[in-house]
């Protein structure tokens, strides 16, 4: 299945918590949350009992919509994570956290992540100086975030770096406004990440099979 096309504000009240897919709209009054806040559908407000499994798939859909990575690719993730070291959940946040397409909008050059993915495919950001057109490239240490010449007197990125200024860079990056650069100064933990996930029941998800 291909990625999600569809509104994203009815995937917020799917989830009943705001996953910020919209940018600042979600920050106003205009925000589907405000507004309608229960499941979408005709069954949306009726009261549905909790179980293990229900809360575990919730918390994994809720990574995967977040970042905007489809169930084989977060899977994959889920794999690369359970081999290394330390603790899964914690490895596999610190992964997601590492793409491309999320690092763009940490540092404020995009609204939101998909904005984020959309300028990183249309090729508007070097890295260490050469153009990655791949939203899922992971940054390492040390590796330089640039907006290309040409592309940062576009509207979009200097709306987004303006509303961006606002905007608390994580500690494990460094921004020049200015220059309109990034730079990855050390790898992110679990407490740069402030998304509303409980990794622990994915992790406690993908155990079962």
């Amino acid at each position: 299945m291909g990625r999600y096309v569809g509104p994203s504000c009815k995937l917020c009240r799917r989830e009943r918590t705001k996953l910020f897919l919209k940018g600042t709209r979600c920050e106003t009054a205009k925000c589907a949350m405000e507004q309608r806040n229960f499941p979408p559908g005709v069954h949306g407000q009726r009261r549905t009992k909790e179980k293990r499994y229900g809360n575990q798939l919730r918390e994994r859909q809720k990574a995967r919509r977040i970042y905007g990575v489809g169930e084989k690719q977060f899977r994959n993730y889920f794999h690369r994570a359970e081999r290394s070291p330390g603790l899964t959940g914690d490895n596999l946040l610190c992964l997601l956290e590492r793409r491309l397409d999320n690092v763009v909008f940490r540092l404020g050059f995009a609204t939101s992540r998909n904005q984020g993915r959309q300028l990183v495919t249309h090729r508007h950001f070097r890295v260490n100086g050469k153009f990655v057109n791949i939203p899922s490239y992971l940054v390492r240490v040390g590796d330089g975030i640039s907006v290309k010449e040409k592309s940062r007197s576009l509207k979009v990125i200097k709306d987004a770096v303006e509303i961006g200024a606002a905007r608390e860079v994580r500690e494990w990056m460094v921004l020049d406004v200015d220059g309109m650069e990034g730079k990855i100064v050390r790898l992110p933990n679990r407490q740069d990440i402030t998304i509303p996930v409980q990794e622990e029941l994915i992790v406690a998800l993908y155990s079962r099979s």
